[in-house]
Protein backbone atom coordinates (compact mmCIF):
# COMPACT_ATOMS: atom_id res chain seq x y z
CA UNK A 1 0.00 0.00 0.00
CA UNK A 2 3.11 2.36 0.07
CA UNK A 3 1.43 3.63 -3.23
CA UNK A 4 -1.38 5.57 -1.88
CA UNK A 5 -1.08 9.03 -0.96
CA UNK A 6 -3.42 10.63 1.46
CA UNK A 7 -4.96 13.47 1.02
CA UNK A 8 -5.06 15.74 5.04
CA UNK A 9 -4.96 18.74 3.26
CA UNK A 10 -4.93 21.21 0.07
CA UNK A 11 -1.38 20.85 -0.26
CA UNK A 12 -1.24 17.31 -0.53
CA UNK A 13 -3.09 17.26 -3.30
CA UNK A 14 -0.78 16.44 -6.22
CA UNK A 15 0.67 19.26 -8.55
CA UNK A 16 -1.30 17.85 -11.93
CA UNK A 17 -4.20 17.79 -10.33
CA UNK A 18 -4.67 21.35 -9.40
CA UNK A 19 -7.18 23.91 -10.71
CA UNK A 20 -9.11 20.35 -12.09
CA UNK A 21 -11.75 18.01 -11.57
CA UNK A 22 -9.76 15.95 -9.72
CA UNK A 23 -9.23 18.52 -7.26
CA UNK A 24 -12.34 19.64 -6.62
CA UNK A 25 -13.41 15.70 -6.06
CA UNK A 26 -10.54 15.10 -3.46
CA UNK A 27 -11.73 18.47 -1.60
CA UNK A 28 -15.55 18.13 -2.13
CA UNK A 29 -15.22 14.39 -0.52
CA UNK A 30 -11.98 14.45 2.14
CA UNK A 31 -12.69 17.92 3.22
CA UNK A 32 -16.39 18.08 2.89
CA UNK A 33 -15.76 21.84 0.99
CA UNK A 34 -18.67 23.37 0.59
CA UNK A 35 -20.90 22.27 -2.38
CA UNK A 36 -21.13 25.04 -5.18
CA UNK A 37 -24.31 24.84 -7.75
CA UNK A 38 -23.32 22.54 -10.93
CA UNK A 39 -24.73 22.99 -13.81
CA UNK A 40 -22.78 20.72 -16.05
CA UNK A 41 -21.01 17.47 -15.16
CA UNK A 42 -17.39 17.97 -15.18
CA UNK A 43 -15.91 14.56 -14.32
CA UNK A 44 -16.55 10.94 -14.86
CA UNK A 45 -16.76 8.48 -11.85
CA UNK A 46 -16.04 4.83 -12.47
CA UNK A 47 -16.15 2.92 -8.83
CA UNK A 48 -17.21 -0.48 -7.47
CA UNK A 49 -20.75 -0.54 -6.97
CA UNK A 50 -19.91 -1.62 -3.31
CA UNK A 51 -22.82 0.24 -1.22
CA UNK A 52 -20.10 0.94 1.40
CA UNK A 53 -18.23 3.50 -1.10
CA UNK A 54 -20.49 6.94 -1.17
CA UNK A 55 -18.58 9.71 -2.46
CA UNK A 56 -19.58 13.67 -0.79
CA UNK A 57 -19.89 15.07 -4.13
CA UNK A 58 -22.26 17.73 -5.35
CA UNK A 59 -25.09 17.10 -7.63
CA UNK A 60 -24.57 17.32 -10.96
CA UNK A 61 -20.91 17.22 -10.92
CA UNK A 62 -20.06 14.05 -12.24
CA UNK A 63 -21.19 10.96 -14.02
CA UNK A 64 -20.83 7.83 -12.07
CA UNK A 65 -20.29 4.78 -13.35
CA UNK A 66 -20.40 1.89 -11.03
CA UNK A 67 -19.71 -1.81 -11.70
CA UNK A 68 -17.94 -4.80 -9.71
CA UNK A 69 -14.55 -3.49 -8.91
CA UNK A 70 -14.44 -0.49 -10.91
CA UNK A 71 -13.85 -2.32 -14.59
CA UNK A 72 -14.88 -0.63 -17.44
CA UNK A 73 -13.98 -3.27 -19.62
CA UNK A 74 -17.71 -4.00 -20.81
CA UNK A 75 -18.56 -0.31 -20.53
CA UNK A 76 -17.04 1.25 -22.51
CA UNK A 77 -19.57 2.94 -24.80
CA UNK A 78 -20.74 4.44 -21.73
CA UNK A 79 -17.78 6.41 -21.31
CA UNK A 80 -17.65 6.99 -24.94
CA UNK A 81 -21.01 8.37 -24.72
CA UNK A 82 -20.05 10.48 -21.42
CA UNK A 83 -16.79 12.00 -23.14
CA UNK A 84 -18.58 12.49 -26.52
CA UNK A 85 -22.09 13.45 -25.86
CA UNK A 86 -21.58 14.52 -21.92
CA UNK A 87 -18.51 16.73 -22.97
CA UNK A 88 -16.60 15.36 -19.86
CA UNK A 89 -12.55 15.94 -20.58
CA UNK A 90 -11.66 13.92 -17.03
CA UNK A 91 -12.21 10.19 -15.66
CA UNK A 92 -11.31 9.24 -11.94
CA UNK A 93 -11.39 5.66 -11.53
CA UNK A 94 -11.91 4.50 -8.28
CA UNK A 95 -11.04 1.07 -6.67
CA UNK A 96 -11.38 0.74 -2.92
CA UNK A 97 -9.94 -2.30 0.30
CA UNK A 98 -11.89 -4.95 0.63
CA UNK A 99 -13.58 -4.93 -2.72
CA UNK A 100 -15.40 -8.06 -3.54
CA UNK A 101 -13.81 -8.65 -7.09
CA UNK A 102 -10.72 -9.51 -5.69
CA UNK A 103 -10.46 -13.40 -5.36
CA UNK A 104 -13.67 -13.93 -6.74
CA UNK A 105 -12.98 -17.97 -6.59
CA UNK A 106 -12.53 -18.08 -2.72
CA UNK A 107 -16.67 -17.09 -3.15
CA UNK A 108 -17.65 -19.42 -5.60
CA UNK A 109 -19.55 -21.58 -3.63
CA UNK A 110 -21.11 -18.49 -2.01
CA UNK A 111 -21.93 -17.13 -5.23
CA UNK A 112 -23.41 -20.40 -6.74
CA UNK A 113 -25.84 -20.96 -3.15
CA UNK A 114 -26.94 -17.27 -3.45
CA UNK A 115 -27.96 -17.69 -6.94
CA UNK A 116 -29.56 -20.77 -6.29
CA UNK A 117 -31.28 -19.89 -3.17
CA UNK A 118 -32.06 -15.79 -3.86
CA UNK A 119 -32.58 -16.36 -7.72
CA UNK A 120 -34.34 -19.55 -7.83
CA UNK A 121 -31.77 -21.14 -10.58
CA UNK A 122 -30.51 -24.39 -11.12
CA UNK A 123 -27.28 -25.24 -8.86
CA UNK A 124 -25.66 -25.98 -12.87
CA UNK A 125 -26.64 -23.01 -14.40
CA UNK A 126 -25.45 -21.09 -11.32
CA UNK A 127 -22.28 -22.72 -11.39
CA UNK A 128 -21.96 -22.42 -15.49
CA UNK A 129 -22.77 -18.37 -14.97
CA UNK A 130 -19.91 -18.33 -12.30
CA UNK A 131 -17.02 -20.09 -14.43
CA UNK A 132 -18.07 -17.81 -17.71
CA UNK A 133 -18.16 -14.77 -16.19
CA UNK A 134 -15.59 -14.88 -13.22
CA UNK A 135 -12.54 -15.04 -15.35
CA UNK A 136 -13.88 -11.68 -17.09
CA UNK A 137 -14.47 -9.76 -14.16
CA UNK A 138 -11.57 -11.18 -11.59
CA UNK A 139 -9.45 -7.96 -10.90
CA UNK A 140 -6.85 -9.38 -8.60
CA UNK A 141 -5.23 -6.95 -6.34
CA UNK A 142 -7.18 -3.96 -6.38
CA UNK A 143 -4.15 -1.14 -6.80
CA UNK A 144 -2.42 -3.74 -9.64
CA UNK A 145 -5.93 -3.25 -11.77
CA UNK A 146 -6.75 0.34 -11.06
CA UNK A 147 -3.30 1.16 -12.54
CA UNK A 148 -3.41 -1.19 -15.64
CA UNK A 149 -7.19 0.25 -16.28
CA UNK A 150 -5.89 3.43 -15.81
CA UNK A 151 -3.05 3.23 -18.83
CA UNK A 152 -5.06 0.66 -21.07
CA UNK A 153 -8.13 3.82 -21.22
CA UNK A 154 -5.35 6.23 -21.42
CA UNK A 155 -4.27 4.38 -24.78
CA UNK A 156 -8.15 3.97 -25.52
CA UNK A 157 -8.96 8.04 -24.66
CA UNK A 158 -5.74 9.92 -25.27
CA UNK A 159 -7.31 13.43 -25.25
CA UNK A 160 -9.07 12.80 -21.95
CA UNK A 161 -7.53 13.26 -18.52
CA UNK A 162 -7.49 9.83 -16.46
CA UNK A 163 -6.54 9.31 -12.51
CA UNK A 164 -6.54 6.43 -10.04
CA UNK A 165 -7.99 6.89 -6.91
CA UNK A 166 -8.34 4.66 -3.56
CA UNK A 167 -11.40 4.50 -1.43
CA UNK A 168 -10.49 3.27 2.14
CA UNK A 169 -13.58 1.72 3.71
CA UNK A 170 -11.84 2.08 6.94
CA UNK A 171 -11.57 5.38 7.25
CA UNK A 172 -13.94 6.61 3.92
CA UNK A 173 -11.45 8.57 2.63
CA UNK A 174 -10.04 9.19 -1.00
CA UNK A 175 -6.06 8.59 -1.68
CA UNK A 176 -4.45 9.46 -4.91
CA UNK A 177 -2.38 6.88 -6.18
CA UNK A 178 1.79 6.39 -7.11
CA UNK A 179 1.65 5.62 -10.70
Amino acid sequence: MNRLVAVKKPTDIFESYRESPFEALLSYHNFKQTFPECSKAELLVSMCMDNRNQLHIPNNFAFILRSGGANLRHNEFKVSYAVAVGGVRFLAIIAHSQCGMVNLHQRKDKFIDGLVKNAGWDREFAEDHFNQFSPIFEIGNEIDFLLSEVTRLRNRYPGIAIAPFYYRVEDHHLYQVLE
